[in-house]
């Protein structure tokens, strides 16, 4: 399996012909979605997903599947998966555990929608949430920065999680000062490997 690194809370994993890209947002570049057979969308918010982007896309391929949660599959419209949390389906030719259901607040109960986490191979990508799954997780994408999250979370995250490895994603809001500082603390207290995928380049797995 390779997993590559795209802007902010895009990945995208490749095994064989499979390309399934999770979260392609506004902040993330449209070359993620080239060639791609599935995507997820954990939720609603711009920085996960592109609706103009994934419009293009499909025009571009009518075979891509897309897979969300219901109030953003209606959004979306026509052609658009629902999945709901508890969920175990297929999509682009991987298998899928759908966890989580809700975004982690900021304050007062805000944002207060819906986000799903996905379990995809071993593979863990929480969205904007610190969801801990009951499924075992080999590869954490452990959320670096935003207004929902701190440092300290994102550590006890990691630890409740306990991957083998950890790789940082949505880490659009970080100075490089502030990447750094982030890397040296999950690297040193998360309790699992930790490494940081530069933008566009790949692992495998």
């Amino acid at each position: 399996m390779r997993l590559t690194k795209f802007g902010h809370a895009c990945v995208r994993l490749e095994s064989g012909d499979r390309v399934l890209v999770i979260d392609p947002g506004t902040l993330s570049e449209p070359e993620s979605l080239t060639g791609a057979t599935a995507v997820l969308i954990t939720h609603e918010h711009d920085d996960h997903v592109d609706a103009d982007a994934l419009a293009a896309a499909r025009r571009s391929n009518p075979a891509l599947t897309i897979h969300t949660h219901p109030a953003l599959a209606a959004e979306l419209g026509d052609g658009v998966t629902a999945v709901n949390a508890g969920d175990t389906f297929t999509a682009g030719g991987f298998t899928v555990q759908a966890v989580g259901g809700l975004h982690a607040d900021i304050i007062d109960g805000i944002p207060g929608c819906p986000n799903l986490g996905f379990v995809v191979d071993g593979i863990y990508h929480p969205g904007d949430s610190l969801f801990v799954p009951a499924e075992p997780v080999e590869t954490l994408l452990v959320p670096a920065s935003g207004p929902w999250l701190k440092l300290g979370e994102a550590i006890e995250f990691t630890r409740a999680v306990k991957p083998a490895r950890a790789f940082p994603i949505h880490d659009a809001h970080l100075s490089e000062v502030g990447i750094g500082s982030f890397d040296w603390w999950v690297g040193n207290k998360g309790g699992a490997e930790y490494a940081r995928i530069p933008l566009g380049e790949s692992v495998d797995l």
